[in-house]
């Protein structure tokens, strides 16, 4: 099964990825394309720029569409940088061409969704960069509810909204996979 996860920054997505590759046998975590990209000598600004969001934007899109894996756990898609960018006040459909969005999306059996909760903000690490942390939250879900470039519907969409010991077995279960297995 291919799943990726997105979310804005500090809400347990690489946390949830590690569980899930630990718990769904041959299935391996991609890291997010701001590490990947970090290891190949690209070099962000801090906070990154919409240029630098454009890069992590094209380096997901590439991931989604050339990994040769159907065990594979996204630490992040493509809808995290679209909004990171609308956050940052860019238009997303000037951002990524539609085509190449759903090609990638296609890819994916289910796309999973972390916002921030009451919980998470009791239970995770204070995030850095709070007030962009609210805003490209806001902006992905927008985005996920209204797919403005209709690039990931029909992509079941599980947003989890619970509580973080239960986010696992949620994503099992949407899966449908025995939370006991």
């Amino acid at each position: 099964m291919r799943v990726g996860i997105s979310g804005t920054h500090g809400t347990g997505k690489t946390t949830l990825a590690e569980g899930l590759c630990a718990r769904l046998p041959g299935h391996i975590a991609v890291d997010e394309p701001y590490y990947l990209l970090v290891d190949e000598g690209y070099e962000f600004g801090s906070p990154p720029s919409p240029e630098d969001y454009r890069a992590m934007l094209a380096y997901s899109v590439r991931s989604l569409t050339q990994a040769d894996s159907v065990a594979v756990i996204f630490d992040r898609t493509p809808l995290d940088y679209l909004a990171y960018l609308t956050a940052a006040g860019a238009d997303p459909a000037e951002q990524a061409g539609a085509a190449g969005l759903r090609n990638a999306f296609a890819r994916l059996d289910l796309l999973v969704i972390t916002p921030i909760t009451p919980e998470t903000e009791r239970m995770l690490p204070p995030p850095e960069l709070p007030l962009l942390r609210a805003q490209v939250n806001d902006a992905l879900l927008d985005l996920v509810y209204d797919d403005p470039l209709s690039a990931w519907e029909g992509i079941p969409v599980l947003e989890l909204s619970g509580p973080l010991d239960g986010r696992l077995d949620a994503v099992l279960a949407a899966l449908g996979i025995a939370s006991g297995q």
